[in-house]
């Protein structure tokens, strides 16, 4: 398992169009998934010991800017599912029902969308304006491949947050960490 850091933000780069389906075969494309304040779009999977230590606090966090700050949030899966069997689509459904996501959970299966996002890590955070500009690619907080301690700063959630009222991301952005997306042997 390889652990790579996120890029810089493109301050300002227009959002990435995509059309995914989810976990349950709904269409999603950028313009259904915005919310009013913003998009955060996240790469996640089930596998990865860096999503598991955030799963239940990125679940809270992404219901939070939904309800009280009108940014809504998608899940990509872009990992090959034939490596991780925590990834299968019956997985992605087990979990996304258990945790009660109030996200869609979409499926990259060609992997081209993470590649023209140039996602490189799960997670990776692409928080978006209400004007669909990025303003945010950074960690979700200190969290590593184990939970950081109660009471750590929430990057993503203050982040998104400060996207929603002010349209603007914080200048200061630590990259996310992560596995590396699992990509399909190109033959």
């Amino acid at each position: 398992m390889v652990s790579l850091t996120t890029p810089v933000c493109d301050f300002d780069a227009d959002a990435i169009d995509f059309d995914l389906l989810d976990v349950y075969g709904e269409r999603w494309t950028l313009e259904k998934a915005k919310g009013g304040n913003g998009l955060l779009v996240m790469f996640i999977c089930n596998h990865c010991p860096y999503i598991k230590a955030i799963l239940p606090r990125l679940v809270e966090d992404t219901r939070r800017l939904k309800d009280e700050y009108g940014v809504n949030s998608v899940a990509i899966m872009s990992n090959d599912q034939s490596l991780y069997e925590e990834d299968l689509t019956e997985n992605m459904i087990r979990i996304s029902e258990k945790m009660e996501f109030s996200f869609p959970y979409l499926i990259d299966e060609s992997q081209e969308v993470a590649q023209r996002f140039q996602a490189v890590c799960t997670p990776d955070f692409f928080g978006y304006s209400s004007t669909m500009k990025l303003q945010y690619r950074g960690r979700f907080d200190a969290s590593r491949k184990e939970t950081a301690p109660e009471g750590t700063r929430r990057d993503l959630f203050e982040a998104m947050k400060q996207v929603a009222q002010t349209g603007k991301g914080p200048l200061e952005q630590i990259p996310s960490m992560g596995c590396s997306i699992k990509w399909k042997e190109v033959l």
